[in-house]
C-alpha cells in the first residue's frame, strides 16, 4: 500500500463542507423543489448522516491532466457502447448461453482513490461486475460475461488494467505512474 499524505484540519473540513453541499442539493432534488424548509432539513439530514456515517478520508496526491482526462472519457464511452451492443447481441441471440468468469486482477496502483475509480468505470460498462475488492493486496475481483476460453479472460484482465493506467494517466500522481512502468514507489 503506498502511502499518502492526510489532509490536515482544513482540508478535511473543506471536504465535509463539499460533501454537506452535495447531500442538501441531492436532498432538495428529491423533495422536488428549493425551499426554506427543505434547505434546513437538508443540513440537518446531511450534518447527521457525515456525523454517524464518517467515511475514511481519501487523499488526492495527483494532478487533473486535461488530455489524459479527454482519452479516459472517449475510451470509456467507446466501451461502454461497445459492450452495450455485445451485451444485448447476447440477449436477443436464441439458444445461446452465455458463460461467465470471475477473475481476479492485481492492480499496479493500490491507493484507495485508484481503487474505488478502477471498481467505478469496469462496473458501469456492461458485461463486467465487481464482486470483491480486496483492497490491501489491490486486487479487483470481476465477474465478466461471454467466456469462451483463456484468450477471453486474458484480454478481460488486459482491460481492466488498460482502464487502471488510463485513470492514472489522467488523475495519478508521479509516483503513481512509475507504479505503472514497475518503477519504484
Amino acid at each position: 500500500m503506498t502511502a499518502t499524505a492526510r489532509p490536515g484540519r482544513y482540508g478535511r473540513r473543506r471536504d465535509q463542507l463539499v460533501a454537506l453541499g452535495w447531500l442538501v442539493l441531492v436532498w432538495n432534488l428529491l423533495w422536488g423543489r428549493f425551499s426554506v424548509g427543505n434547505l434546513v432539513g437538508g443540513v440537518l439530514v446531511g450534518g447527521a448522516v457525515l456525523l454517524f456515517f464518517p467515511l475514511p478520508p481519501v487523499s488526492f496526491a495527483g494532478r487533473l491532466r486535461p488530455r489524459a482526462l479527454l482519452v479516459l472519457a472517449g475510451t470509456f464511452v467507446v466501451e461502454l457502447v461497445s459492450a452495450s451492443a455485445h451485451v444485448a447481441a447476447i440477449a436477443v441471440r436464441p439458444g445461446y448461453r452465455p458463460r461467465g468468469a470471475i477473475i481476479g486482477v492485481r492492480l499496479r496502483v493500490r491507493t484507495d482513490l485508484n481503487l474505488a475509480l478502477t471498481a467505478e468505470l469496469i462496473s458501469l460498462v456492461p458485461g463486467t461486475l465487481i464482486l470483491e475488492v480486496d483492497r490491501d493486496a489491490g486486487i479487483l475481483y470481476v465477474h465478466v460475461l461471454d467466456v469462451r476460453g483463456p484468450a477471453d479472460l486474458t484480454g478481460s484482465r488486459d482491460r481492466i488494467l488498460a482502464v487502471e493506467e488510463r485513470i492514472v494517466r489522467a488523475v495519478g500522481s508521479e509516483a503513481e505512474q512509475r507504479q505503472l512502468t514497475g518503477g519504484a514507489p
